[in-house]
């Protein structure tokens, strides 16, 4: 008995769970749809006032360009304002200047005026005796002319004599000049005759050459490189050119003011050695080289040393060849 009743109630159970499940799958949508309605509607809305405001907004906008556009026109006419403001405290500055010129010219006129009302009175209440001191001051007035005519004689006599002497100091002058030329041409001579002597003492041999007026010796046969103490062959093949030197110095006048000036000069590599410059090696060579001819008996008031460093080139370029020529040693004769 009782399994045939288990299974009517397994098929009565059966039967009954679908309807419930459509009615609940039923006002699940309409939930659905209801909140979907209300979300929508929420949406709608809000969009509405958002285009309200945004309307709002755009209104506002444009007022305040029409307000920007008021206030740019009031600055404009502010400014305009104060240029013409600017204007006029000009204008009534000027016209102020102006017042007070007048002001102050017409003080002066009446100032004017009033001495020259005083001096109409004055002469008015001149006296006879103010008269004869008038003629008195008019005859003292004729003597100093007198005496200015004569200074300005006496001056012009003195300018004359001026002219004249400044006529006698052109002509010493020039006979200064003539005296100086002619010493000068003696001089030539002497210097010419110099030249001959060391021409044919120093003919056969090298690293010497004639530039000019004056005789070059190559540095290199001289001095050793960077250095300015003269190698014993250079203080020996210096001796002939101190005796030509004292021969001269026997021969010369002795109101002749000549020397033998001494020239050093350099290439232009910077220096290496204890010398700070090539100024310096230059002036000490040329130095070397006085001291060597004074020991050989030249006169030191006859010499004069020089340095010019690589400032004064004979060759151009930066060869070995050009900065051999012009490492060197120049002699010359000329006048103090």
């Amino acid at each position: 008995m009782p399994a045939p009743r288990f299974a009517r109630f397994q098929e009565a159970d059966n039967g009954d769970h679908w309807p419930g499940f459509v009615d609940a799958l039923a006002t699940l949508l309409l939930v659905i749809v209801f909140l979907l309605s209300i979300f929508v509607a929420g949406q709608f809305a809000l969009s509405r006032a958002l285009t309200g405001r945004d309307e709002q907004l755009a209104a506002l906008n444009a007022q305040l360009a029409i307000l920007a556009d008021e206030l740019a026109l009031a600055r404009d006419e502010n400014a305009e304002l104060d240029l013409r403001i600017t204007g006029l405290e000009s204008e009534i500055t000027v016209l102020e200047d102006e017042r007070d010129a007048l002001t102050g010219a017409l003080a002066l006129a009446n100032t004017q005026a009033q001495a020259l009302n005083d001096e109409l009175a004055a002469e008015r209440e001149l006296s006879e005796e103010s008269r004869r001191a008038l003629m008195l001051l008019n005859q003292q007035i004729s003597v100093l002319r007198d005496q200015i005519a004569t200074l300005n004689a006496a001056l012009d006599a003195a300018e004359q004599r001026a002219e004249d002497a400044e006529a006698q100091v052109i002509n010493l002058g020039e006979r200064l000049n003539a005296a100086l030329a002619e010493r000068a041409a003696e001089l030539a001579v002497y210097r010419s005759d110099f030249f001959g002597r060391l021409r044919a003492i120093l003919e056969n041999r090298t690293g010497v050459r004639i530039v000019g007026d004056r005789f070059v010796f190559e540095t290199d046969v001289l001095f050793a490189s960077g250095s300015a103490a003269l190698s014993s062959e250079g203080r020996e093949s210096l001796r002939p050119i101190a005796d030509a030197i004292v021969q001269l110095t026997q021969e010369i006048p002795s109101d002749l003011d000549w020397v033998i000036r001494i020239d050093g000069h350099t290439d232009p590599v910077p220096i290496r050695t204890t010398y700070r410059s090539n100024w310096e090696l230059s002036a000490a060579r040329a130095i070397s080289v006085v001291n060597a001819l004074e020991g050989h008996g030249v006169p030191s008031r006859r010499l004069v040393a020089a340095g010019f460093g690589e400032h004064h080139p004979i060759a151009e370029g930066r060869t070995a060849e050009a900065n051999a020529r012009n490492r060197r040693i120049e002699l010359k004769l000329t006048s103090r």
